[in-house]
Parts: C-alpha cells; structure tokens; sequence
C-alpha cells in the first residue's frame, strides 16, 4: 500500500462543465462553444424540420476575451454548460511584472494572477485606484480551469 494520491485542485469534486440539454439554456446563461466558456447573448429556436429536430441558435461571447462565438444545437441533444465561479479578494499589491497581490476573507494571499488584459478599461481602472491609494476589491471569476479579475470596485466598508 504505497503512497495515497493526493487531490489539491477542485472545488470540492465539481467539474469543469456540466450537461444540459440544449433547449434548457436561456439569454443569460452560460454554454461552453468551441471549448470556451461563454454568456448567452440571444438564443433563437427554429421549427422542428422534417427530420423531427427544432434547432436551437446560440450567440455568445466568451467570459475572458468578449469574442463573439455562434452554435447551432438540436434544441433536445446535450451540450455542456462552464461551471463559473466568483470570488473576491482584496487587492494588496501590484508587481513590476503587473502580477496582483490579493487577499480573501479568510486571510488566505495569493499572487498567481496578471493585472487583467480584458476588459481594456479595467486594467487602467485598477492602477488608477490603487496608485490613489483606495481599497480595491477584484472580482475573480473561474471557469473550465482559467482565472480572470472580470471587475473592480472600491470597498467602501473600511
């Protein structure tokens, strides 16, 4: 009985993506296209065809780069839906590599994640504030294995 394996990554068994049936998905929601995870932005359904099928159109953008992603699903077949998870930490520091410096509520830092690239604004946004000296909190937004800062606002509870 030699070494026991260890699991460190994960939140708690969850995976990646789930299954969902195509017809399940709404305007708002999430889908994974081409291997991304992506927001619905608009979702159409067609007639059922003489093949028996109504086909549902999705437009999406991707959660980390806002590119525009297009697919077409039988509204009754299975495709997968992201996982997202959100999560916010403190903003400590910023690197001369622009690598963040952020705290959680538990007091657990890390140091792992670049200043955001996407959205452009968001990027001057939190040099701005923290070169002003405000308490920033990020949100961090996790899915199918990628971590983004998705948005900053200034803690106003202090």
């Amino acid at each position: 009985m030699g070494d026991v394996e260890g699991f460190e990554t994960g939140e708690a068994g969850a995976s990646e993506t789930y299954p969902m049936e195509a017809g399940q998905i709404r305007k708002g929601g999430y889908i994974c296209i081409k291997g991304r995870p992506c927001k619905v932005v608009s979702v159409s359904t067609s007639k059922t065809g003489k093949h028996g099928h109504a086909k549902c159109n999705f437009v999406a953008t991707d959660i980390f780069t806002g590119k525009k992603l297009e697919d077409i699903v039988p509204s009754t077949h299975g495709t997968t839906v992201p996982n997202v998870f959100r999560s916010e930490y403190t903003l400590l520091d910023i690197s001369d590599e622009d690598y963040l410096s952020l705290m959680d509520d538990t007091g657990e830092q890390r140091e792992d994640l670049k200043l955001p690239s996407y959205p452009e604004e968001l990027e001057k946004q939190i040099r701005d504030g923290f070169a002003a000296g405000d308490q920033l909190i990020l949100t961090i937004v996790k899915a199918m294995g990628e971590e983004h800062v998705m948005s900053a606002k200034k803690d106003t509870s202090g």
